[in-house]
């Protein structure tokens, strides 16, 4: 809780002066003290009207601080005083009950394209900081009532060393309150416990894309998971040979044996589910697979993959390479020279009819 939202709980403005806020605490403290209020809410409130209180305490009691200062102290003899250690523990139980609703943790998960198209599970470790739920993070719990040290007026008077009168001190029992109270046990007077570790295992959704959000309830993780709801970022890592559209389609150029390409085997393409046979054929440079590429929505169905193919042949042939050409372009012509296939044939007959013309 801020200085600002403290003075809001006590329904005071910012600039309020010490003896005002003092005189807000006694009010709200006799109104929702649960031996004077049954209803459901009034421990809690209670703790947060004496945090507001502490709050404001700490930050110097608003600007006019040094210009209004009640030396009366904190709450009076006509503050109620049953509001114990149990009722504070049970004010602080009731606001860790409800921290695992309020706390969101942020994480980001690092996936790869493959991961995403198909789902997965991954693996969250980390450490996390809990609120004593003891003392509610206060560091102390409240007995109520003045401070036995200082009577309720927040000071200890000073003496000289010849025992004459020196000023006054803050009184350390109440930190200058006035208000009775005692450090928390179980966080020595930190408000919060040691960092511990937590493990949550977190099923990624089938095509969940490069800054999606995605949100899992802390009152469905297990017992070794964080107190608490974990908000997840996903960053899904470029691949290297995949280009991802919108529609869910996956693009692959993808270089191939120009000779297999020719002679039209069958190669294995890549896809994000692993390999796929793709039968050649020299005239066509372009295959669509359908449904084996990304999901067009997230658990939805995929899209397809779509391969362009980019013959390579050696920069340089080979004395064997030279030979196996020549025979091969042998095989290509039939008797007399002429070409077996009827479109070279149709061309050779045409350019032999343009060179005797000119």
């Amino acid at each position: 809780m801020d200085t600002e939202n403290a003075f809001a709980e006590l329904g005071l403005a910012p600039d309020a002066t010490e003896r005002e806020v003092k005189a807000a605490w006694r009010r709200l403290a006799s109104q929702w003290h649960p031996d004077r209020n049954d209803s459901d809410g009034a421990v809690a409130k209670m703790q947060r009207i004496n945090q507001a209180f502490e709050e404001i305490r700490r930050a110097g009691f608003g600007a006019q601080a040094n210009a209004d200062v009640d030396t009366a102290g904190a709450p009076d003899n006509n503050t109620p005083d049953g509001f114990g250690a149990d009722q504070a523990t049970a004010a602080a139980s009731h606001a860790a009950d409800t921290q695992r609703q309020r706390r969101t943790l942020h994480r980001k998960v690092r996936m790869t394209l493959e991961e995403a198209a198909v789902g997965c599970i991954k693996v969250l470790r980390g450490k996390v900081t809990d609120i004593c739920a003891t003392c509610a993070g206060a560091g102390h719990q409240v007995l109520g009532g003045n401070c036995a040290r200082c009577g309720g007026s927040g000071a200890i008077p000073k003496r000289s060393f010849f025992g004459w009168p020196a000023g006054v001190a803050e009184c350390e029992a109440c930190l200058g309150g006035g208000i009775a109270r005692q450090p928390c046990a179980a966080c020595g007077g930190a408000g919060k416990m040691a960092p511990r570790g937590y493990k949550i295992n977190v099923r990624i959704p089938h095509g969940v894309r490069d800054g999606d959000l995605l949100h899992v309830d802390g009152r469905r993780v297990r017992a070794e998971g964080p107190p608490a709801d974990v908000e997840i970022r996903v960053e899904v890592s470029e691949h290297a040979f995949f280009k991802l559209d919108d529609d869910g389609t996956i693009r692959c150029e993808m270089p191939v044996d120009g000779f297999a390409w020719i002679a039209n085997r069958q190669v294995k393409v890549p896809t994000v589910t692993g390999f796929h046979g793709l039968q050649l054929s020299r005239d066509q440079l372009s295959y669509r697979l359908k449904g084996q590429g990304f999901p067009v929505q997230r658990r939805g169905t995929r899209g397809d993959h779509l391969v362009t193919l980019v013959p390579i042949f050696p920069q340089q042939l080979s004395t064997d390479q030279q030979i196996l050409l020549d025979q091969l372009l042998a095989t290509s012509s039939g008797a007399g020279g002429e070409a077996l296939d009827e479109r070279l044939h149709t061309w050779n007959q045409g350019m032999r009819a343009w060179e005797r013309s000119l």
